[in-house]
């Protein structure tokens, strides 16, 4: 074994999870904190605030469908949004490698401006460095969010009670019970297949799903029954799911027909050798729901323009460990969570 990082150590998935858990974890204090950093969910609690920070580096910084900008303040938006929370402000810190053209830089903020003002949550403050020539690439952002608590949220618990016990106040990843479903908001596989169509060079009707995701959290909530939530990101759908089954000490079964999957990114992925269920998605969240209200969330989220391709594809279960699929042939395997993401530096 390397005594060395590797990229894979920063692509999500079981690499990630080794260095965080090994290095990471044991040397920072966070005990105050009601939903502190060792669960290891998208973003944190302390005093009804809920916090999180996310470092984008892509590459190519600009890709179809989205640049590093508009990924950088969705995702941020997207992990304070899938604890039930309302995102109210954000912070934008950025790294910039001597030479970068001003054209380039003002395309960048303009497109991070019109994102918050898009998305109603504004960027209040931020931070400025210029380093070196080939000390980085280009360009990199670290954006934080915060957001609050609201009624909804509170409301939407009560409604999960009146199906079975629940005492967590968040949306976490540990929260789900066997006879849950799972709900995809839309099709997977976007955003790594736009830009993997740049890196190598290949013609495709794709673009990046990156995209706000707290106005389509909201609508889920609305309806109620919702436990837990969580965007696919790195690792894409395989890695989500994996971390529900372990945080909730749950089995999980997919069913592969019901999951979204465009043709030319299934096209894409056969080319590269890719599997499209560990590719990173921008613009997507898999809902945890009571099964009582798992068809009423549905049909309201098909209702919004990002959800309109939503589905039911899993539900919860104690009668396996670990993540099935049901294969679209009529089989069965079992679902990994990937080393890392097999595509490096998509978000």
């Amino acid at each position: 074994m390397s005594d060395k990082i590797q990229a894979a150590h920063g692509a999500g998935g079981e690499k990630m999870d080794q260095l965080i858990k090994q290095y990471v974890l044991k040397s920072f204090y966070s005990s105050s904190a009601e939903i502190p950093l060792d669960t290891l969910d998208d973003a944190a609690v302390i005093e009804d605030i809920v916090f999180s920070t996310d470092s984008h580096t892509v590459h190519p910084l600009f890709f179809p469908g989205g640049d590093i900008g508009t990924l950088a303040v969705a995702g941020t938006i997207n992990d304070v949004a899938v604890l039930g929370a309302k995102p109210i402000a954000l912070s934008a810190a950025f790294i910039i490698e001597e030479g970068l053209s001003f054209e380039l830089f003002e395309r960048i903020v303009n497109s991070m401006g019109e994102s918050s003002r898009n998305a109603d949550v504004p960027i209040i403050t931020g931070d400025t460095k210029v380093v070196e020539r080939n000390a980085i690439q280009e360009f990199m952002i670290n954006t934080s969010g915060i957001g609050k608590r609201t009624k909804l949220l509170d409301e939407n618990i009560e409604e999960v009670k009146r199906y079975r016990d629940f005492k967590s106040r968040w949306l976490l990843d540990s929260n789900l019970k066997p006879g849950d479903k799972l709900i995809l908001s839309g099709n997977i596989g976007e955003h790594g297949t736009a830009l993997l169509s740049i890196r190598y060079g290949f013609e495709t009707n794709i673009k990046s799903d990156v995209a706000p995701i707290h106005r389509l959290v909201e609508t889920a909530l609305e309806e109620g029954g919702i436990v837990s939530a969580k965007d696919p990101t790195r690792g894409g759908l395989a890695n989500t799911v994996n971390e529900f089954s372990e945080k909730s000490n749950v089995g999980i079964i997919l069913y592969e027909d019901s999951i979204p999957i465009p043709t030319a990114v299934h096209a894409a992925c056969d080319m590269l050798g890719i599997d499209p269920l560990e590719i990173g998605n921008e613009g997507k969240v898999v809902f945890g729901i009571v099964n009582e209200k798992a068809e009423d969330v549905l049909k309201k989220l098909r209702r919004h323009p990002l959800g309109r391709n939503a589905s039911i594809i899993g539900e919860v279960t104690d009668k396996i460990n670990g993540v099935i699929l049901e294969t679209t042939v009529g089989g069965k395997r079992i679902l990994q969570k990937p080393i890392g993401d097999p595509i490096p530096r998509i978000c």
